[in-house]
């Protein structure tokens, strides 16, 4: 077979695979177009508690790594910052409307080693647990990060969990996110930590 005849073969296969993916990622944001959008940044969102650059990597569906949420700006992996302030979360991702997550609807944060599209060392990725929330509806989510500067990690689990702690208006009773020991890549060592 001549080599123009094989190469436009080629051609054809990866055209079709990449015509699939993307109707696979549309048809994901259609069964996904009913869950609850995230909220946008109050004014009252009080002081800033920490600010960093992070390396976004997914969300996805509560203790679902591989189960990624393809709507409300959360779908694309990308550099962007988290801001813990006294009232919340502010995910910050270039391109998308900033994110707020209230702190009534953190649930906790943990560590792990891969979720989709992403594997690193023993406890790598920070794991935010939180609700995505609309009226009578919430979803239950998980956010993975990877932070660009190792050197803030600490603090900012810290701010997080202390976050978890302060009581909020209007806040809900509190249910611990489960641990991961069914994913056997997630680390083990920290899941003690979870508030």
């Amino acid at each position: 077979m001549d080599r123009p005849v094989l190469m436009g073969i080629v051609l054809v296969v990866l055209v079709g695979l990449l015509a699939l993916m993307y109707l696979g990622w549309r048809g994901r944001q259609r069964r996904q177009s009913g869950l609850p959008k995230t909220q946008p940044v109050p004014a009252d969102r009080g002081a800033d508690l920490i600010s960093t650059e992070v390396f976004y990597v997914a969300t996805t569906m509560a203790n679902e790594p591989l189960n990624r949420v393809a709507v409300s700006g959360l779908g694309y992996r990308a550099r962007a910052s988290v801001t813990v302030s006294e009232r919340g979360v502010i995910l910050a991702i270039p391109g998308e409307a900033d994110a707020f997550i209230p702190a009534a609807h953190l649930r906790g944060v943990d560590r792990a080693t891969w979720t989709i599209d992403r594997v690193v060392e023993k406890g790598g990725l920070i794991v935010l647990a939180w609700n995505l929330t609309a009226d009578d509806t919430t979803v239950a989510v998980d956010s993975y990060l990877r932070l660009a500067d190792g050197s803030t990690e600490a603090a900012l689990v810290s701010a997080m969990r202390e976050l978890l702690r302060t009581p909020q208006p209007q806040n809900p009773v509190h249910t611990p996110i489960p641990t991961h020991t069914q994913i056997p890549m997630h680390t083990q060592g920290h899941q003690g930590d979870i508030e």
